[in-house]
């Protein structure tokens, strides 16, 4: 078959082209697919997508109209896609469920630790042979209640390596896992108490319209000043305008965010040689001294890329022989 790979990074082709065994013609493409690249797919069978590509009713029926009945995402989250217009159209999605969700959740700790003992400041202090410790003092992890918003695979395994520091977990999920409770001690509850009790309060959540600014005004209010904020999940879970407000009157003491809610067109890329970034909301986030921001790298594992990897090829080989893939949408 023949696919159009949009999004494509330099980072990602030594796992595709191992799993594609030589197989598939493959046409890799480094910009975003919207209504103005969608012409690059004619000629092609299946377009693969990535997270921050643009899948909404116009870009699809461009797409179908170039020929193209397939889609294969390369992401987990599918909020980007248009799922009632391609069932309309006919075309088949498959997406990847599950490619590590170690790889997330202990990106989600590490952000939690070097915000926590301020090891970016350390290390910059370092180099430029500054061995003061003022201004460096942390926090013992140990005794710290953190919530978890979110017992998926990801927030399970974030609950696991926390609760081997000693922390008490809180926890907001749409059902209550017996196991887990007597397992790791976990007290489920709904998110206002979580926002008023967690010294730490960590996101991993789908984003769908009922998540959308699950922590936004009213929230950040009840929060404890000083509380650690984590987003590894879903940028839109963040009302980031409100938690603006809220590290400048002190509310949170430290952000760490791997996702935002207007990555696209901003992440993945360089914009290094730019004079100017014409985004407002993350240039304020970058001035604060509380605030890291990795740009989406959370799944960037090699186990993870060889299981985005593998579970694409193993969808499109199922179209190619008529069948119907166990990862579709």
């Amino acid at each position: 078959m023949k696919i159009a790979i949009f999004s494509h990074h330099k980072f990602e082709q030594p796992y595709l082209e191992k799993a594609n065994l030589g197989h598939h013609q493959l046409s890799y493409f480094s910009t975003n697919l919207n209504i103005s690249t969608a012409g690059l797919a004619q000629g092609h069978e299946v377009a693969s997508l990535f997270v921050n590509d643009d899948a909404s009713a116009p870009v699809l029926e461009k797409l179908y109209e170039l020929g193209i009945r397939y889609l294969a995402l390369r992401s987990a989250g599918y909020n980007h896609v248009d799922l009632q217009k391609a069932k309309e159209l006919g075309m088949q999605i498959a997406y990847v469920p599950e490619y590590s969700p170690y790889a997330i959740a202990e990106h989600t700790v590490a952000l939690m630790l070097a915000l926590n003992r301020k090891i970016v400041r350390a290390n910059n202090r370092v180099k430029e042979l500054n061995f003061s410790l003022d201004g460096l003092t942390g926090f013992d992890m140990h005794g710290k209640t953190v919530g978890i918003l979110g017992l998926g695979k990801i927030g399970v395994i974030v609950t696991r390596i926390l609760h081997g520091f000693g922390c008490k977990i809180l926890a907001f999920d749409m059902r209550e896992d017996p196991e887990l409770k007597e397992k790791y001690g976990i007290e489920y509850a709904d998110v206002k108490t979580i926002c008023e009790h967690a010294d730490i309060i960590t996101l991993h959540l789908p984003l769908i319209p009922q998540t959308r600014y699950i922590i936004g005004k009213g929230q950040l209010n009840r929060m404890k000043k000083g509380v650690m904020l984590i987003n590894t999940s879903r940028g839109g879970l963040l009302h980031t305008k409100e938690v603006i407000k809220a590290l400048k009157k002190g509310r949170i003491g430290y952000l760490g965010l791997d996702v935002y809610e207007e990555e696209s067109g901003l992440f993945f890329e360089d914009h290094s040689e730019e004079d100017i970034l014409q985004d407002d909301m993350i240039s304020r986030l970058m001035t604060f001294k509380n605030v890291l921001i990795t740009s989406h790298q959370a799944f960037l594992t090699d186990t993870a890329l060889a299981n985005i990897a593998d579970t694409t090829f193993n969808s499109i080989n199922q179209w190619e022989k008529g069948g119907q893939p166990s990862t579709a949408l």
